[in-house]
């Protein structure tokens, strides 16, 4: 863990702001302004990019993926910068949060792993592209988005012990364990062999 040398309403205070912008829901927004219809009534009912992907939209997907990844690494890196690791990290956490159980949709929100890539690239950068690099690995072998995501999530803490950044340790272990949990549904159909694949362009 970093030193804590920021005063703890102030912690509070970032982390409270974190988490709202961390709720902004960016794939029902873009999914209701691209025409889209309600993502919640779309495929899985998830706002992540997965399920954006899902409506035939590959543009609204991507841009998911990129604003769903950047209100985690604007929030920790604004943090960070103003405050110190401590309150980069309290930054991180909340927004990731704050994407898990958005306030605007009563607490109803996503998987987390875009904001968790975001949040990696930001506060640890050699260990964000590693976990993009086995995520697309993995994907490319077996098609499951949610098999390379349990992946890669799960050589997040192993990556930042090796590469050097072991005071985010106790961070990605919370994050990685909070994505396994969104994701229990996922593993269960893995193991059965329901779960859904993309498939491979023609």
């Amino acid at each position: 863990m970093p030193e804590l040398d920021t005063p703890l309403w102030l912690l509070g205070l970032v982390g409270l702001l974190a988490y709202a912008l961390g709720s902004v829901p960016f794939g029902v927004v873009i999914a209701r302004v691209m025409g889209l219809g309600d993502l919640r009534q779309i495929g899985s009912g998830n706002i992540g990019a997965t399920n954006v992907m899902r409506t035939g939209n590959r543009l609204a997907g991507l841009l998911t993926f990129g604003l769903d990844a950047a209100k985690g690494a604007i929030a920790a890196l604004m943090a960070w910068a103003l405050l110190g690791e401590a309150a980069g990290q309290v930054a991180a956490l909340a927004a990731f949060l704050g994407h898990l159980y958005p306030v605007y949709l009563g607490f109803r929100g996503g998987k987390g792993v875009a904001t968790f890539i975001g949040i990696a690239l930001a506060l640890a950068w050699p260990v964000g592209l590693a976990i993009c690099a086995i995520w697309a690995v993995v994907f490319a072998l077996s098609r499951y988005s949610s098999l390379a995501a349990l992946v890669a999530t799960a050589a997040g803490p192993v990556l930042v012990v090796a590469l050097g950044y072991g005071t985010m340790l106790g961070l990605f272990l919370a994050l990685g364990a909070m994505i396994f949990w969104k994701h229990a549904d996922n593993i269960r159909r893995l193991r059965s062999g329901t779960e859904a694949r993309f498939e491979r362009r023609k």
